[in-house]
């Protein structure tokens, strides 16, 4: 799907919002290189205004939806504008075309529109129908219901059935009002209103419903992803949307808080806002809290990889003894990115903490060991672990076996293992996954973490001299 949006390979879609201005964002830009996008950030950090930005391309979006103007505080609103990069395939088969969503003389303009079918779901989805105005009639006992009540569409019931884990075969739906619908679940022989639905239950239905209704090469918009919904629901979710992204050609952009939502995704389909910009690429919701300045220890490390994390956390939890409590490791998903964030934290007068940069030994970046920049031995990572642990497997041969849960005869198989990989891996990336593979299905992270130690306490001066430097930098805070 990553190649078909590279391809321009949809009869419409939204490939790229440039935000001119608007709310806390200017000159920032966002492109939707796969078909399910997450926005992720802290609360306030402006999500929300990002999803209604991109909904405003299309017609069916009133921009007063998402961007309301108050007689009162709204003032800052003239010259807001985004502009739009877009595929449709019937207004031009060959090239992007554009347009602008701008707001002046206190109104929205917007020259052109583009028509396109547009689904949202907002956070009101998951207020339970007990406490939806419309539905009271239900509840009076002088209401006669005269409307029969079906099955749910098959292909519906499926998905609903892969998302929340349970089966809905016997849930009925009936026709209510001039346009809305009510549903009757069952458990055993007992039949029970959506009244006593859960909430996510009953909007996990509904969403679902409307987007199996939709034509291909709709616009699914949803706010929250994860309301209402179990942490294993909401990855499930997700997946529904990836797999109806495939089969109808569908694009969908999505709010969230959850790591949940991210991990089935891949790094090209999330972004995050934070300060009024926008990051691509994968950020744990634990490192984006970081990154917004919200850290309760004393120093926060900002590293570029998880693999890096790993062999930063590995040599600090050596060295600190109990000030390792003291710090936390994010990694931000680029060494550009981790640059970025420690000089804005080391710069901002409002933040508490102290920050460090340990940026790889192949990035571009430069080192600034007294701007707190510092560099990683080695070139690439993986590998220079690797290597360094292979040159001296002579000495350190069975305390690896044993650390990678094989047994200590082993040590021959583990040795001639490692030389194969070696001679035949292509992506430094996959060498510890390759190697726990081949000595009988040892977990990567147990495998990277037997060699991280081990690189550890065979390499005593750097993590030495990285140790003092965090515990400098504890100290200050301390004092």
């Amino acid at each position: 799907m990553l190649d078909k949006v590279r391809g321009h390979d949809y009869g419409k879609y939204l490939f790229k919002a440039s935000i001119v201005r608007i709310r806390g964002f200017s000159g920032e830009d966002i492109t939707f290189d796969f078909p399910v996008t997450a926005l992720i950030g802290p609360n306030g950090s402006g999500k929300s205004a990002v999803l209604g930005a991109a909904g405003c391309a299309y017609k069916p979006v009133k921009p007063g939806t998402f961007f309301p103007k108050s007689a009162v505080g709204d003032e800052s609103m003239g010259g807001w504008r985004v502009e739009y990069d877009l595929i449709d395939k019937r207004l031009n088969p060959r090239q992007l075309i554009r347009r602008t969503s701008n707001f002046r003389q206190a109104k929205w303009v917007r020259g052109d529109v583009v028509d396109r079918e547009v689904l949202f779901f907002g956070i009101e989805r998951t207020v339970p129908a007990g406490e939806k105005t419309r539905y009271k009639a239900l509840a009076r006992s002088t209401y006669i219901h005269k409307l029969p009540l079906k099955q749910l569409n098959g292909e519906v019931a499926t998905q609903v059935e892969h998302v929340l884990g349970k089966s809905v075969a016997d849930y009925r739906v009936t026709q209510y009002g001039f346009d809305d619908t009510f549903f009757v679940g069952k458990t055993g022989h007992n039949n029970y209103s959506e009244f006593h639905f859960g909430a996510g239950e009953s909007s996990i239905i509904r969403m679902i419903t409307r987007i199996e209704q939709a034509p291909e090469n709709s616009l699914i918009l949803i706010e929250e992803i994860e309301n209402g919904l179990h942490p294993v629901a909401t990855r499930r979710m997700v997946e529904y949307l990836i797999e109806v992204a495939e089969r109808k050609s569908i694009q969908a952009i999505f709010t969230t808080h959850s790591d949940y939502a991210l991990s089935v995704l891949p790094d090209e389909a999330i972004w995050a806002c934070i300060d009024g910009r926008l990051r691509q690429g994968r950020l744990s919701v634990e490192a984006l809290r970081a990154v917004s300045g919200r850290v309760d220890k004393k120093l926060a490390i900002f590293v570029e990889d998880e693999f890096a994390k790993a062999w930063v956390d590995t040599i600090l939890r050596e060295k600190l003894a109990a000030d390792y409590d003291q710090i936390e490791v994010h990694a931000v998903h680029g060494d550009g990115n981790a640059v970025a964030t420690h000089r804005s934290h080391s710069t901002n007068p409002a933040v508490t903490f102290k920050s460090l940069c340990v940026i790889d030994g192949d990035s571009s970046q430069h080192e600034d060991k007294d701007a707190g920049i510092i560099r990683l031995p080695g070139t690439q990572p993986e590998l220079t672990v690797f290597e360094s642990i292979r040159g001296k497997l002579d000495e350190i041969l069975a305390v690896l076996t044993v650390s990678c849960q094989r047994a200590p005869e082993a040590q021959e198989s583990v040795r001639r293992s490692i030389e194969e990989i070696i001679r035949t891996n292509r992506d430094p990336h996959l060498l510890y996954n390759q190697l726990g593979i081949k000595i009988g299905f040892i977990s990567e992270p147990i495998v990277r973490g037997a060699f991280l130690t081990l690189w550890v306490r065979t390499n005593q001066e750097y993590c030495q001299e990285l140790a003092t430097r965090v515990q400098s930098l504890i100290k200050a805070v301390s004092n």
